[in-house]
């Protein structure tokens, strides 16, 4: 099991991405407290940490946290829009200091689309420089792809492009957009339906896996994912039981996450994959109920396939017992209940922010 922690070091950001679900806030992490959330990672037997933002390399704290998290023995990751790092010498330091892995968010192979989401000029050339850097430096990457109106039509043809470009890239994930409450309710033209990117994620999925690379997704649905079941990000967390935890530079604050579960819709009640699927984020908020249906399957086989064994009886039970847990809403960053109905009242689904349930 991997658990891992993230840090946010920064909300400040040189990129304006019109989707951004973590705009600039005028906060920024203090030394103190960075040395006190690496040591209650350590403290809770986590695997690593992942530093982000904002933009974590512009952050003055980014080194001393590297350092840091190396000194406690973590293993760093770093996601970036990759503009600091483009620069050999920036990404050298960093190397040395402790960081062993990048996520770089590219959005698209068209640097014209990609440009265009960050609103920033140059910001695709950015990337392709990072990751030529990566390879000569000997750390890995993996790209983090937001999935959104105006790439959903062609999220195969930007692995193409990477694993054509940059074969030592093994790794992909994909993140349906989260918009509550940031930059994509400003601009809601860059919210997808699930029905626009389904057949261009399927294409993707099968052609990395034809070339024996791995890749996940966050906040897809199993219905439109059910091929690859095993590779949903919420699915592997429950099979495996993880948690993982976030510290928000915002009124969020500390995020402890050990229940993995979205909206659910009546067509959820007929589906086979029931048990292993988190649902739908931000259902009846921004995202329609009425995309998601039921499909076949055996959630112990995802089960096999996400823990490459055979799972114990206990687990299995555990799992399976998620049949039938419902959350027809989702909540927003102020805690307030979205549109739709009930509430999650399974102990479970709680969420811990500052020590308390909410």
């Amino acid at each position: 099991m991997a658990n891992l922690g993230y840090l946010q070091l920064t909300r400040e950001c040189k990129q304006a991405c019109r989707f951004c679900s973590n705009p600039p806030s005028g906060v920024d992490l203090g030394e103190a407290e960075m040395h006190e959330l690496v040591d209650d990672l350590v403290g809770r037997g986590y695997d690593g940490v992942i530093l982000t933002g904002g933009e974590p390399s512009i952050a003055p704290l980014l080194l001393p946290a590297v350092r840091y998290a190396k000194a406690r023995g973590l293993f760093i990751r770093m996601i970036t829009n990759g503009h600091r790092i483009a620069e050999r010498t920036f990404l050298a330091e960093l190397v040395e200091a402790g960081l062993t892995h990048v996520h770089l968010s590219l959005h698209s192979s068209r640097a014209v689309v990609h440009d265009f989401l960050t609103q920033t000029p140059g910001s695709h050339g950015h990337i392709d420089a990072a990751l030529g850097h990566v390879a000569e430096l000997g750390i890995t990457a993996d790209i983090n792809t937001v999935i959104n109106a105006f790439n959903s039509d062609h999220l195969d043809e930007t692995v193409k492009w990477i694993v054509r470009k940059h074969p030592h890239v093994r790794h992909f994930v994909w993140n349906n957009m989260d918009p509550n409450l940031n930059r994509a309710e400003r601009n809601p033209d860059v919210i997808p339906r699930l029905g626009e990117f389904e057949l261009s994620l399927r294409r993707a999925m099968r052609f990395l896996s034809s070339t024996g690379r791995t890749f996940r997704a966050e906040r897809v649905p199993l219905c439109y994912m059910s091929e690859f079941a095993e590779c949903s990000t919420e699915t592997r967390k429950i099979v495996k039981e993880e948690e993982r935890c976030i510290r928000f530079l915002d009124r969020k604050g500390f995020v402890l996450q050990k229940q993995f579960l979205h909206g659910k819709a009546a067509a959820c009640d007929a589906c086979a994959l029931d048990p292993v699927c988190a649902g739908l984020y931000s259902m009846n908020y921004h995202y329609d109920p009425a995309e998601l249906a039921p499909v076949a399957g055996d959630p112990v086989a995802v089960m096999r396939r996400v823990l490459r064994r055979e799972p114990e009886p206990e687990l299995v039970e555990r799992v399976l017992a998620r049949r039938g847990l419902r959350s027809d809403e989702q909540p927003d960053d102020h805690g307030q209940r979205a549109p739709g109905g009930g509430s999650v009242s399974h102990p479970e689904s709680a969420r811990v922010v500052h020590g308390t349930r909410s």
